[in-house]
């Protein structure tokens, strides 16, 4: 009897269980139906979702590959017995519509990420109302301001708005976020100056405020974010010089600035930095010496202090630990190449400076060398020539030609041009973040600079794009890309004038109604060392991604039998779309071609054998010598006969038939 009392009581116990835990997991019928709402404004189609079990079962009829999708809930026994929704991610769906002020109607939502899609409008003001921790909308064709109303949530702690079309101040009310982490302005068109009030955000552990038009100087309130670990200020708009008191900034473990207008400045006293890992101060105008104490930062893996007025010598103090990747590129640097620095890295670009001459006994041209090194142009040379070929035994042209053409990223392709072929030397060289080519037989080659930061690839594989499958020729469907800068330069030409043609088509970004065509690329364009495009924008001039579009530079100089292209990313441009790292200089093809002269190889230089159709010259005068001396010694036996001369002497001369003169 006991027992079957016991056993009556276990049922009811276990149905009793199984009911609290569907209790727990239902959600209110007002919150399944504010979901419908705000689905449906958001762009999603065939929506399917389980208010039972808090679980989505479709989204969209064919989701992409990339999408990401959840509905996070929380059993809140303390206030009902229910589940209520807390989370909302829809990434990578590409959603067409606006954001939703229905959002409102959950009221115990606390984050939103809806990054990646094609969302337009702006932020709804209703939103303010909520106690949001996230406010996540990276990639979207968000516009108009930044909602001053979204100060008063004081809860927040991150807000992520990069690579919208966010415009106008920054609201001053972003400085009542208190509890604010993480501020992500990147990429939008946001001016005027950073608000005092952001003096008060001391809970700042990344700010990021990349490509925009902000004005005004680096404020210094900067000092009172104690916790930052990271700030990102690439083409912000922003002046210098870079605050002095940006040093007590110690928990800093990445640094990046670059790309800064104002006066010159000494370098910034960063020895407090004890947890740096990447510094980058590019192009910020900075004069004098390396200081010796970056060398001694422990955790330093990264250091791009290139395109500044550096001077003086390396150092030569051994860097507390191995560090990856070392950019002093562009700046006036003078010695020789210090021990230090060759043992310092896995990747060293100290191309443009004025270094000793690195000739082919010294260390830094030994094969050996555990890293990859970039000396093009490090030093002044006695002559260009000099410059341009580092490491090299000889400085004297074999040939001199007329032209060039370079398939850039691709391999060899013959293209119809003005009714002749035309080959184009594929350039299918991987490439690596301080790389030096060159092609000793063709007389061309490059130099590329710098590292994709954020891909989490230390292996640098990714200088060569490919779009497949595409309906672009051949000569577009692939390309050169550089995190800073590419150089490509053609040595042992025919001094003249040139026609220059770029060849481009946007293969990383796309043409339709995706967040992957919401990607912007600007670069500037040097020839001859002479600005010639600035802030070029490839889908601007092609009218569209994946279309090619050629850029014609006409009479180019050429006075030392060298030309070079140099492409320079400043900065400016989204840095994370379709996928992080696909930002740089992008190239599909180029030519030069002479404005006078064929497109051939042109003339010998002194004291070289001419190769290809000089040598065969060289062999038929061989030949003729050989015969004659055969002549002479009677060694073909024909018809001989003695005649006289005029001089009364008697010479001897002979017929041969035509298979004795063939043989």
């Amino acid at each position: 009897m006991e027992f079957r009392i016991f056993f009556a009581l276990s049922i009811i116990a276990l149905s009793c269980f199984r009911w609290m835990r569907f209790a727990e997991s239902k959600l209110p019928q007002e919150e399944v139906d504010a979901l419908g709402e705000i689905t449906t404004v958001m762009g999603v189609t065939h929506w399917e979702f389980d208010g039972d079990t808090c679980q989505i079962k479709k989204v969209t009829l064919e989701p992409p590959s990339e999408a990401k999708s959840s509905i996070g809930c929380e059993y809140h026994p303390e206030k009902d017995n229910f589940s209520h929704v807390v989370r909302i991610e829809f990434k990578w769906y590409n959603l067409p519509g606006t954001l939703p002020p229905q959002m409102v109607k959950l009221p115990y939502l606390r984050e939103i990420d809806l990054s990646l899609n094609y969302l337009n409008g702006t932020i709804p003001k209703e939103w303010a109302s909520m106690k949001l921790t996230t406010i996540a909308l990276m990639a979207n064709r968000l516009s108009g301001e930044i909602p001053k109303e979204l100060g008063n949530i004081e809860t927040l702690t991150n807000l992520d708005l990069e690579a919208n079309q966010f415009s106008g101040h920054v609201p001053s009310q972003l400085g009542n976020l208190i509890n604010l982490q993480r501020l992500v302005l990147a990429s939008n068109n946001l001016s005027g100056t950073l608000p005092e009030t952001f003096a008060l955000l001391h809970n700042l552990t990344e700010f990021r405020i990349s490509d925009n038009s902000f004005s005004g100087k680096i404020p210094s309130f900067i000092q009172n974010w104690k916790l930052l670990q990271r700030l990102d200020m690439h083409a912000s708009g922003l002046e210098g010089p870079i605050p002095s008191n940006i040093s007590l900034l110690s928990n800093l473990t990445i640094l990046r600035i670059s790309d800064i207008d104002g006066p010159s400045q000494a370098f910034p006293v960063l020895s407090s930095m004890k947890k740096m890992r990447r510094l980058v101060l590019r192009n910020c105008n900075i004069t004098g010496e390396i200081p010796s104490d970056i060398w001694k930062l422990e955790n330093l893996k990264m250091l791009d202090v290139s395109f500044n007025q550096l001077v003086g010598e390396i150092p030569t103090i051994k860097p507390a630990a191995p560090m990856t990747f070392i950019f002093l590129t562009g700046n006036k640097l003078t010695g020789n190449v210090p021990d230090s620095i060759l043992a310092a890295g896995g990747n060293v670009d100290l191309s443009y400076n004025n270094l000793t001459w690195q000739g082919p006994g010294q260390p830094a041209c030994q094969d050996n060398l555990n890293l990859n090194l970039n000396l093009f142009r490090s030093s002044l040379g006695t002559t260009k020539l000099q410059a341009v070929l580092p490491c090299s035994k000889t400085f004297k042209c074999p040939r001199y030609s007329s032209c060039l053409h370079v398939n850039s990223g691709g391999k060899d392709v013959m293209m119809k041009e003005n009714g002749e072929n035309i080959l184009y030397i594929g350039d299918s060289v991987p490439g690596g973040t301080a790389e030096y080519y060159n092609d000793h037989e063709k007389l061309w080659g490059f130099s590329s600079t710098g590292d994709f930061m954020d891909d989490d690839d230390i292996q640098n594989t990714r200088y060569t794009k490919a779009l497949s499958p595409s309906n672009l020729s051949e000569l577009y469907a692939t390309a050169r890309v550089s995190p800073i800068s590419l150089t490509y330069f053609h040595y042992c030409l025919e001094n003249g004038n040139y026609t220059v043609k770029l060849h481009f088509a946007e293969i990383q970004f796309t043409n339709d109604r995706t967040c992957n065509s919401l990607g912007k690329r600007f670069f500037n364009i040097y020839i001859q060392d002479g600005l010639v495009l600035k802030d070029f924008n490839i889908e601007e001039k092609a009218h569209g991604a994946q279309k090619p579009y050629i850029a014609t530079i006409p009479n180019v100089s050429v006075t030392d039998n060298i030309l070079e292209i140099r492409l320079y990313y400043a900065g400016k441009g989204t840095e994370r779309i379709p996928y992080p790292a696909a930002y740089g200089p992008l190239i599909s093809a180029f030519s030069i071609v002479s404005n006078s002269k064929p497109c051939s190889v042109q003339k010998k230089a002194v004291n070289y054998i001419i190769v290809g159709v000089g040598f065969g010259i060289s062999a038929v005068c061989l030949v003729l010598i050989i015969v004659g001396i055969l002549w002479r010694i009677f060694f073909f036996k024909g018809i001989i006969r003695t005649e006289k001369g005029v001089d009364g002497q008697y010479n001897q001369t002979g017929t041969y038939t035509l298979e004795q003169i063939r043989a």
